[in-house]
Parts: C-alpha cells; sequence; structure tokens
C-alpha cells in the first residue's frame, strides 16, 4: 500500500529528489527485508554505501520489490580506502554490480578523508591506527567527475564536507555538487551553512534526522532523545503527528531531503508519515531549539579534522 508521501526537491542537475528517503546504515541482515518493506510502504528514495555493506541486500529488495528501477532514486558512496583517482570508478562498478544496476542516481564521496588504497575497509599500522592514504579530495572528486559524464552517476556530490573544504571543491573543480550530505537535526541546525548550500545551488540531505537516537553516538547517551523533545512534542499535537514525524517534516519545510532509518515496518511507515506540512509558525519554533549539538565526529579515529569551522565541533 502506497503512501502519499510526495514531497520531491529539484537537483542543480534538474532531476528531482523525493524528500524523505530511507537510510540502511547498520544491521546488514535486516536490511532486505526493512527495505522491501519500504519500498511497499512507498519510499522511492534508498540512501546506502560502500561501507555499510548493504548494497547487495538493497539490490535484492529492489528487484525482489516489482517496483521500476528509474521510479527509485538510488543513493551510494564511495569509502575512502578508494580515493585514489585510478579506484574510484572500479569502486562504483562493484557497488553498481552489487546493487544490480547499471547507475546509481546520485554517487557521494562519503567523507574528504582518504584511507590507503586498497581492499581493507580499515587499514590498519602496526600501532592500530587507521593507514591514512594521500590522496587529495579534489582528484578523488575529479574521477567521480567522468563518472558521472559516462552516466554510471546520474549526479555527484559530497558528504561531511567542512566549509572551507566546500569553498576549494567548487573553486578545482568543474561539476557543482548536486548534493551535500551532512548531519543535521533540531539540535545541529547550520543554518549559515545551510543557507550557503541554497545559495550554491546545492542539495542538502539531513542523515542522523533523530540526532541522538543512535547507540553508536556515545556523546548523545546522556541526556534525553532529540525526538521527546517537548517542542517537537507540543507542535506533534497540533498535527497529531509524534516528535520523531515532526523533526522530519521540519527538515523537508527547510527543503532538504531526510534519511531516516529503521528495521521496524510499523516505524518504517510512521517516518514516511513525516512528509507533512508545517506551519511556518511551527517551523520558527523548531528554529529555536538549536543546541549546535553535534554527535557524529570521528576525527580521531579517521586522522583528519572534521567541521573544523562549523557548529558544534568539540
Amino acid at each position: 500500500m502506497a503512501s502519499s508521501a510526495s514531497t520531491t526537491h529539484k537537483l542543480n542537475t534538474g532531476a528531482t529528489i523525493p524528500a524523505i528517503g530511507f537510510g540502511t546504515w547498520q544491521d546488514k541482515e535486516a536490511q532486505e527485508p526493512a527495505v522491501t518493506a519500504a519500498l511497499k510502504c512507498g519510499y522511492r528514495h534508498i540512501d546506502t554505501a560502500r561501507i555499510y555493506g548493504t548494497e547487495p541486500a538493497v539490490g535484492a529488495a529492489i528487484k525482489k520489490s516489482g517496483v521500476p528501477r528509474d521510479e527509485i532514486f538510488l543513493v551510494t558512496k564511495l569509502w575512502n580506502n578508494s580515493h585514489s583517482p585510478e579506484a574510484v570508478e572500479p569502486a562504483l562498478d562493484a557497488s553498481l554490480k552489487d546493487l544490480g544496476t547499471d547507475y546509481v542516481d546520485l554517487y557521494l564521496m562519503h567523507w574528504p578523508s582518504p584511507f590507503k588504497t586498497g581492499d581493507s575497509l580499515f587499514p590498519k599500522d602496526s600501532n592500530g591506527k587507521v593507514e591514512t592514504g594521500d590522496s587529495d579530495y579534489v582528484d578523488t572528486y575529479k574521477a567521480m567527475e567522468a563518472c558521472f559524464k559516462k552516466g554510471k552517476a546520474k549526479a555527484i556530490g559530497v558528504s561531511n564536507f567542512s566549509k572551507a573544504e566546500m569553498e576549494r571543491l567548487l573553486k578545482e573543480t568543474s561539476v557543482v555538487p548536486a548534493a551535500h550530505q551532512i548531519e543535521c537535526h533540531p539540535y545541529l541546525q547550520q543554518h549559515g551553512f545551510v543557507a550557503w548550500h541554497k545559495e550554491k545551488g546545492i542539495h542538502v540531505t539531513q542523515y542522523s534526522p533523530f540526532g541522538n537516537q543512535n547507540e553508536i553516538y556515545s556523546s548523545g547517551q546522556n541526556m534525553g532523545k532529540l525526538m521527546d523533545d517537548p517542542v517537537l512534542a507540543e507542535v506533534g499535537k497540533k498535527y497529531n503527528k509524534t516528535g520523531a514525524q515532526v523533526a522530519l517534516a521540519w527538515g523537508i519545510a527547510h527543503g532538504r531531503s531526510v534519511i531516516p532509518k529503521s528495521k521496524t515496518e510499523s516505524r518504517i511507515k510512521a517516518n514516511l508519515e513525516g512528509d507533512f506540512k508545517l506551519e511556518p509558525e511551527d517551523v520558527k519554533k523548531i528554529d529555536g531549539i538549536d543546541k549546535k549539538m553535534r554527535f557524529n565526529d570521528p576525527s580521531e579515529n579517521f586522522g583528519w579534522n572534521f567541521y573544523a569551522d562549523l557548529d558544534g565541533k568539540k
């Protein structure tokens, strides 16, 4: 049974991206039934990545669903161990093979930080530290531009870049990223950074739209869950929606895509119902609860100083 979720946003390529997507990070084994359920409910934007290990499950679920490929907006991401320019296209080819398709709608560089090139997803040195690579993200992106020109990726973009990194990328490459996927939620709103994207015609996709809901974010565990925030709950009452649904609607109201993830069919369906219209005064109310709290920062682990010029940097 398809839901009424239907808001879409325009990319700078002219393509449309559904405002609500289905995230497939974690729980590899649960993904095929989860994606199958999501497609059945009416999701048409599926977000995966090489590192998640979920591309084969996503591909199998799409095949099983009977939903035509051209009705699905499919996103995957280049992992850090394939940043050297000659490794980019083979990495995309491997993703396409696992996804069972000959193109993705959007291909993102997952992080600006390179690891040592090779088969190991987390190459380690003798001290057990991640072995970093020396590829420059500008060169990595130029190799992605070649994949875009060949049609293997209908659009390309990035994820987890700082403002300075984005500015340099725009200056030194020729294809303006179609999208930037960043941590963004009512506790980390980044209004200035988001406005900058709008100016440049770069679409923003919010990952972790429920903030510290994810148990891997150690920094958010000693506080209440974002989706239980009293302001979100109060706004939700007005529309007969949950705090989680309100958090999604807030992102959509700002012209962004949101990619919640869940394994439970009831919640998968409930998240899709976050595609509803908030009154401007309610959007404003939620704009007022920004805590500049960032939950995802693997700088130490990845050997790279992420988000140096952004809100929520520790």
